[in-house]
């Protein structure tokens, strides 16, 4: 059987987990439509989620239909649970991007169809709530071609909208202004068609306008759009058609070698990890023990399989192996990480980063002072299901710090903490995460047994700038062979390490570290062969040193203080917007030139991250309760004015290394030898 892992997105609320319902309806897996307000759907199975009516967690569900298995995995539409998206993408054949009949193209919406296009992962449009009063045709239509492609066709047309008789017809070979959409949609991206077209004046075939159409939304050149209400099942049967007829199916490659990617990890009842892993080729099975590597080199991390679920008609049971193409639960992989790989590397290997990363940090404080290491524990539990809450703890200060999209992310972690672990905290003020930069080139060396270096290693390191959101790299001018691997990778991992925090606190990005100078004693022994540690160079020493030569290196280049910037698109009426200019002015807003039709204004431009709420509570009284807002990250920019100073979780580096050797000459004095 041939498989279709298909992810549904949205805006928040544009009838996502409720066109999930209405899909296991159709396709009989389920009796009853389950409903988002009553908590009652399939997908949202967490308690918080079916309080709060959102989904928080990416959930998967399985049916069967014409043949093909589909996998669906409905995503969370809040952004500020983008991460669960982030993680989806790179597991995906096809997505079902769903747009609300009333609202239209918001702003998550906008969001979503630029990675997918990047991603080149074929999407259908399904306009949802054609039910609902103020649905609107032609209007969304023109707004989806507007603000996310241009490439589009409407599958059907819609009668009686606005009322729960609202029903959709699709557009069949009878229809000659849908064949002749057809044809000048495909002719852009096809010569072949084009020259058919111009050849025959009766036209191109329907047959192969439909082929042709298949075939151009798998490449992802175009997106037919459908219309519909998930509440009332109208124009569900076209979609289902359309999913099967148009995203491209695999096949299970079980003869191959096992590849696969792991997508969201849980924990059980019992705190056992759950991977959940998507198969592109070969197999997997129970008892099976399989190496796990990440991003980086392998790091020889490996597990036990001891039990198997697969999704399959609506239920995860219980399996011998897991095929390709399939999508289902690990259990026993105590070491495994989100993002990892099984096996070799799979055919679609997940991008690095589909969003921009948190620009928002808190810190978060257990209401009982004899909670504090639980609530570490806790947070790194949570950590581990969602990699990008980025968990810094500060040992001097006592506190730990959360990285975070929004304010309702902050709420459900707060919730979680709450109900799964019984931990009441508090947060402080959220505040912006901003970057450095080096603004040039700096290096720094210590040469072992040359004061005033301590330690039984010499270090040398040059930082350089690299081009903008290119991260961090770490090279080599000394042989590979000048001494241990081990002592090699100590400095590696300590350079980036120590860039989590620059000369003003923040992560230090963007940057070249190359290692210049090394050196190091070998192992050696007094008599009897007893090992002397005062005359070896260990890893430690070079975990020590190299975070003083880095800092002096990164003092010398220097760095710039960079915040995050959103984009936003403000529609308001025409009259409005003179007194919204000095309002952008003191936000430090940067406006480009407004855009008037008729009484309706737009106007785009970038605004910093800490100022886009306060952005928000403002416009409603500025413009009559008429301003629509649509934001998103942009990208970052040097700070002008003050440079914000992040708290630090170790000493000033500026005055670390004096402080340290001063120490450490004091304890090797002490001990008369090498401390």
């Amino acid at each position: 059987m041939h498989t279709l892992n298909l992810g549904i997105l949205a805006h928040v609320d544009a009838g996502k987990t409720s066109l999930t319902e209405r899909l296991l309806h159709a396709a009989g897996v389920i009796d009853t439509v389950g409903s988002v307000d009553d908590g009652s759907t399939q997908t949202d199975s967490l308690a918080l989620e079916r309080q709060r009516g959102i989904t928080i967690k990416s959930a998967v569900v399985s049916f069967v239909v014409d043949g093909v298995a589909v996998n669906l995995i409905d995503t969370p539409g809040h952004p500020d649970f983008i991460a669960e998206v982030e993680r989806v993408l790179g597991v995906l054949d096809g997505a079902v991007l769903v747009v609300s009949a009333v609202e239209g193209v918001q702003a998550q919406t906008r969001v979503l169809m630029r990675t997918l296009r990047r991603l080149r992962i074929p999407t259908l449009v399904f306009v949802n709530k054609t039910d609902r009063g103020g649905a609107r045709y032609e209007g969304v239509l023109a707004d989806i071609a507007e603000r996310l492609s241009r490439d589009v066709v409407a599958m059907g047309s819609a009668e009686a909208l606005g009322t729960r008789e609202a029903r959709t017809e699709p557009f069949t070979a009878a229809d000659p202004a849908f064949a002749t959409a057809l044809t000048d949609l495909l002719t852009g991206h096809d010569d072949d068609l084009l020259a058919a077209y111009v050849d025959d004046a009766t036209g191109i075939p329907y047959d192969r306008l439909r082929a042709g159409l298949a075939e151009q939304t798998r490449q992802t050149l175009v997106h037919p759009v459908y219309f519909g209400s998930a509440a009332t099942g109208a124009g569900v049967p076209e979609l289902i058609a359309g999913i099967t007829e148009l995203l491209p199916v695999t096949g299970q490659d079980t003869g191959g070698p096992a590849a696969g990617t792991v997508f969201k990890v849980e924990r059980g009842p019992a705190g056992e990890k759950i991977a959940y892993v998507r198969m592109f080729s070969g197999a997997v099975r129970t008892r099976e023990r399989v190496r796990l590597r990440g991003d980086g080199e392998d790091d020889g991390r490996e597990g036990k399989i001891s039990g198997i679920t697969v999704f399959d008609r609506g239920t995860d049971d219980r399996a011998s192996a897991l095929t390709a193409g399939r999508i289902g639960r690990l259990r026993g992989l105590g070491a495994v990480r989100i993002g990892d790989r099984i096996g070799e590397a799979p055919a679609k290997p997940p991008a690095r980063a589909h969003f921009a990363p948190p620009t928002l940090e808190t810190v978060v404080t257990p209401l009982r002072r004899e909670d504090r290491g639980a609530l570490h524990t806790a947070l790194g539990h949570l950590a581990e299901q969602d990699p990008l809450i980025g968990v810094r703890r500060d040992d001097i200060r006592q506190e730990i710090s959360l990285s975070l999209y929004g304010e309702v992310q902050k709420e459900v972690i707060q919730a979680t903490l709450a109900d799964e672990y019984g931990i009441e905290v508090t947060f402080r003020e959220t505040t912006t995460i901003c970057l450095e930069r080096p603004a040039g080139t700096g290096a720094a060396v210590e040469v072992i047994d040359r004061e005033p270096n301590p330690f039984l290693a010499t270090v040398g390191l040059r930082v350089d700038p690299a081009p903008a959101d290119s991260g961090v790299e770490f090279r080599r001018e000394v042989e590979l062979g000048s001494m241990p691997f081990s002592l090699m990778r100590a400095v590696e991992d300590t350079v980036l390490e120590t860039l989590g925090q620059g000369i003003h606190g923040w992560q230090v990005t963007d940057c070249t570290v190359t290692l210049t100078h090394s050196g190091y004693w070998p192992r050696q022994s007094h008599s009897h062969a007893v090992f002397d540690k005062s005359m070896s160079s260990t890893a430690g020493d070079f975990r020590n040193l190299t975070p003083l030569v880095l800092m002096d290196a990164l003092k010398q280049a220097g760095t710039t203080v960079y915040e995050p910037m959103h984009r936003f698109r403000i529609e308001l009426p025409a009259d409005t917007f003179g007194p919204l200019v000095p309002v952008l002015a003191r936000l430090r807003a940067v406006p480009r030139t407004p855009l008037t039709r008729g009484r309706v204004c737009t106007l785009e431009g970038e605004v910093p991250a800490a100022r886009i709420h306060e952005l928000q509570q403002l416009l409603p009284e500025l413009t009559r309760g008429e301003g629509v807002l649509e934001s998103d990250f942009a990208h970052y920019r040097p700070v002008e004015g003050p440079v914000p100073q992040r708290p630090r979780t170790d000493h000033d580096p500026l005055h670390r290394k004096e402080y340290l050797l001063r120490t450490l000459r004091r304890v090797a004095g002490g001990e008369g030898g090498r401390a």
